[in-house]
């Protein structure tokens, strides 16, 4: 063969490693089959979407409050949707009222139902956005890295908040873990078109900010563009230009829904960008700030060890091509730098943002427990050849197997107390509105079609107008909350056409978080009233937030749900669950409150 066919042959197998036609690797002893690993992963969102407590006000007042105004004609609504800003998608509401709806056409219909069916159908997403990840992973690294990815997942309570809850940052999780899988996946051809879409998916119907986990793998394709021969770097160009234009095509189709929703040309993740970024009115810092450790605090109690070994990917990734360099080190040092870069990125640009939130970190949680994987990966590849003169060597193998093995059980032991801690100690909004919706004759108290259920200092744990009966509307009285509360979408019917509250002009928003009276109505008119007692606090109460739950003579105990009160326990125990046993000493036990329905007395 010339020498320039050779040198041209190279230099094509470095662009597209994956287009040659080596024999593929034998199984791996690790390797666990696709419907396994769904299965595994199906199993952890579906407790989630059974259990897992409300996180966020948001997922409820800007979600599931306008998907309940779609499906039933009424909600509660945000200034983000106020025609004025059109910062949230209707395109994303209109999907997961798809999925609820659905649940209408099943016997026993129920709106609780529903909430939960789009629960499911979360879980079920996530699922299957996991296994992808997790089958490319395998394939493409190494199937014990995927395996540990699978551990780091399902076994985080990050995983348990994130999987399927209602929130623009978890859509964009699951469309990043197709994206991601796609530009990885260099079998039968380079993808990365197709993975430009799919971060295009999460960052226009979901959170336009996922779009800069995508710029790991775009600098990747710009890069061997750049270094390849001429007809490999069209191809490079072709992918990258295919890509943004499914984005574009993507954007417009965005765009047309909300312009039917607000009567008005929108293109919603502009507007999100637009009030984050460059708005002069404070922005997001106007809801709270945190320092730079938040994050950082934040992910070492929700990943606990995965976190710590994300954070080493790196510099053990460095340590390992110097001390044991290979055969194809700019290669694969390339690509595996490329695959952890993602994680390192989003967290190196969140934390910099003065106002921080869990949600936040969602898109970034699949990067982070494959930069976990990895990084185990690494140690456990280093242990296995450790000089037997070193004292290190001198551990038998089989011991230091099982101390990595004890490590790892040790740490899900942690998890799983943190999962079950936040199950049991916030899970009462969720159960207290069942008596309302249940007749009388089955040891409820409902239907109330049409009273008021109101929400004082407790408003930001109502779990959405899904668990209240038919007609019954959520209302906010007077607290020391003075911030903006939402309001209600417009139920004008006749004359205004179909869901016309989206579009309607709703007095009383504004976007400086500025306290509007008009939210508030007179306590007199309300049925039902919803608070929380704290036993163990003995400091006055504002005026403003009595002791309603003590009010015998005004209002009677419908159900009541233990409530953890977290200001009077202890930081351990509101981390990670602690039995309620009189052996566990006074310090550390969980103290309770009870978040309970009340009844106005005729």
């Amino acid at each position: 063969m010339p020498p320039q066919a050779s040198q041209h042959r190279q230099q094509r197998e470095y662009v597209h490693p994956a287009a040659s036609h080596a024999k593929r690797k034998p199984p791996s002893p690790y390797a666990i089959t696709p419907r396994s690993a769904f299965y595994c992963f199906l199993l952890a969102a579906l407790l989630s979407a059974w259990f897992a407590p409300i996180q966020d006000c948001d997922e409820i007042f800007n979600y599931y409050e306008p998907t309940h105004y779609l499906s039933h004609g009424y909600g509660l609504q945000t200034w983000e949707y106020s025609p004025t800003y059109a910062i949230r998608s209707w395109l994303y509401i209109a999907l997961h009222a798809v999925a609820g709806n659905l649940r209408r056409l099943l016997p026993r219909p129920a709106k609780v139902a529903e909430f939960y069916f789009i629960r499911y159908a979360l879980a079920l997403a996530c699922a299957v956005c996991q296994t992808l990840f997790y089958c490319v992973v395998s394939t493409t690294l190494n199937a014990r890295i995927g395996v540990f990815f699978l551990v780091a997942t399902v076994l985080s309570p990050a995983n348990f908040h994130a999987s399927t809850a209602f929130l623009p940052s978890s859509f964009a999780m699951y469309a990043a873990m197709l994206g991601a899988a796609a530009c990885m996946n260099w079998r039968g051809g380079v993808k990365t078109a197709q993975g430009i879409t799919w971060f295009a998916v999460g960052a226009v119907f979901g959170w336009p900010f996922a779009a800069a986990l995508c710029i790991p793998f775009v600098l990747e394709e710009m890069l061997l563009a750049f270094i390849g021969d001429r007809e490999s770097s069209i191809e490079a160009i072709l992918r990258l230009i295919r890509g943004v234009t499914a984005g574009v095509i993507l954007l417009l189709a965005d765009t047309g829904v909300n312009t039917f929703f607000f009567r008005n040309i929108e293109i919603v993740p502009w507007n999100i960008v637009k009030y984050n970024v460059f708005g002069d009115t404070g922005g997001p810092d106007l809801y709270g700030t945190e320092p730079w450790t938040f994050y950082f605090r934040n992910l070492l109690l929700n990943f606990n060890i995965w976190f710590v070994l994300a954070l080493l990917s790196f510099p053990l990734f460095l340590l390992r091509k110097i001390v044991a360099p290979s055969s194809q080190d700019v290669r694969s040092g390339l690509r595996l730098f490329v695959f952890i870069a993602p994680f390192y990125l989003w967290l190196a640009i969140f934390t910099l943002q003065p106002h921080k939130e869990e949600r936040f970190m969602y898109p970034a949680y699949p990067f982070l427990a494959l930069n976990g994987a990895i990084a185990m990966h690494i140690i456990l590849t280093s242990l296995g050849h450790v000089s037997a003169g070193t004292l290190l060597g001198k551990i038998p193998a089989r011991f230091r197997a099982l101390s990595v093995l004890a490590g790892l059980v040790f740490f899900a032991l942690i998890a799983l107390a943190r999962i079950y801690g936040l199950v049991t100690a916030y899970s009462a909004p969720l159960e207290i509105y069942a008596p309302l919706g249940t007749p009388a004759s089955e040891g409820g108290i409902g239907p109330h079609h049409g009273d008021f259920v109101c929400l004082g200092k407790e408003w930001h744990r109502f779990p959405s107008s899904y668990f209240l009966p038919d007609d019954m509307h959520a209302k906010f009285i007077r607290s020391e909350f003075r911030g903006l509360l939402p309001g209600e979408f417009s139920e004008a019917g006749t004359g205004f056409g179909i869901w016309s509250g989206t579009w309607l002009p709703t007095s009383g928003m504004n976007n400086r978080n500025q306290e509007d009276p008009s939210k508030y109505v007179d306590i007199r008119t309300c049925s039902f009233l919803v608070d929380t007692q704290y036993p163990e606090r003995t400091d006055p109460l504002p005026p403003n937030e009595p002791d309603y739950i003590a009010d015998e003579d005004n209002w009677a105990v419908v159900k009541c749900v233990p409530f953890l009160d977290a200001a009077s326990t202890h930081v351990l125990a509101r981390a990670l669950w602690v039995p309620d046993s009189p052996l566990v000493p006074e310090k550390y036990q969980r103290k309770w409150g009870r978040h309970c329905l009340l009844q106005r007395k005729k």
